[in-house]
């Protein structure tokens, strides 16, 4: 293996873990400041903690558009819901626990998380996302929230309570900056060594992207739903998981697309995000109907990830 072959993979490596790390202090200190402000729990957990944990694929997808590279946008946004449902979800019993799951919000989670899925596969098969497309993947993630609140606040009993920050608000506000800068930078080396692996091995940005880029950029989901087990909170973890689904599939492919509209490889985005919907299909049934999250359905979506390498690079 040549020097530039090593220099690109320790660049990615390095690129991802400064992502994770960074994203987790903005969000740790992201919902300091959102209790200190006044907003609720179940705010806080459905909307910050998902949009915290997916910065690096939003950042991704902002700085990659914005130097023509659309494709390691989408392939890292749907590249990341597969590996959420399938490979994060599938380890979760495996390195935590079994838990049980409220089967009412993962079929509404579940569907809004496919409903994204079909719009987005409907506009990324053309080859060229407009300006116009963009916007609608963003603005139906606002729509999609707006469902789950709704069906998660009424099959809720209860609120976690959480007690407002004492310390300095604007000091936290100070961290969560230098997070937000840290993702930045990250994502701006990840998608350089992207770009070298990509020319250094005659592979598809697109692919190294979907496989690659997305089990770095979905570690931050992977730390907090197992803290939040560790911690008992089930609910938290399970939201996190297919809420962040739901905004990669929408939100996070339309941002950079949004404001730098091109070309993608609607080919491989269609094949990809057909696999993706037929995985979160089998993955929502299954938690839907069983209720839990155990040993044998995490071994189901490990081998349903598995065969995506089989089938998909086939």
């Amino acid at each position: 293996m040549n020097p530039e072959t090593i220099l690109s993979f320790l660049s990615l490596a390095v690129g991802i873990a400064l992502m994770t790390i960074s994203s987790d202090k903005a969000v740790e200190h992201s919902i300091v400041v959102a209790y200190s402000l006044g907003m609720s729990p179940l705010l806080v957990g459905l909307i910050l903690v998902s949009f915290g944990t997916d910065l690096p694929e939003i950042v991704n997808s902002i700085i990659a558009s914005s130097l023509g590279h659309g494709n390691i946008n989408v392939g890292d946004s749907i590249g990341s819901v597969l590996t959420q449902l399938t490979l994060v979800l599938g380890l979760l019993p495996f390195l935590g626990k079994t838990f049980k799951v409220k089967k009412s919000e993962i079929a509404v989670l579940g569907a809004c998380e496919v409903l994204s899925l079909l719009l987005a596969v409907s506009i990324l098969e053309k080859g060229f996302v407009s300006r116009i497309d963009a916007l609608l993947l963003v603005s139906s993630w606002f729509v999609y929230m707006i469902i789950s609140r709704f069906i998660v606040k009424r099959s809720r009993k209860r609120e976690h309570k959480k007690e407002a920050p004492k310390r300095n608000t604007f000091r936290h506000l100070f961290f969560a900056m230098l997070g937000f800068i840290g993702v930045t930078i990250g994502a701006y080396i990840v998608i350089e060594s992207v770009l070298s692996i990509s020319r250094l091995f005659k592979i598809s940005e697109y692919i190294v992207s979907f496989f690659l880029v997305a089990i770095g950029t979905s570690l931050p989901e992977l730390a907090v739903d197992l803290t939040a087990i560790r911690k008992k909170e089930y609910e938290l973890a399970i939201g996190d998981a297919i809420g962040s689904c739901i905004m990669d599939a929408s939100f996070s492919i339309g941002i950079g697309l949004l404001l730098f509209p091109q070309s993608i490889s609607g080919e491989l985005a269609t094949i990809t995000t057909i696999y993706t919907i037929l995985a979160s299909v089998i993955v929502v049934l299954t938690l839907t109907l069983r209720g839990k999250l155990d040993k044998k359905s995490g071994a189901l979506f490990l081998v349903i990830y598995a065969l995506s390498y089989l089938l998909i690079l086939a």
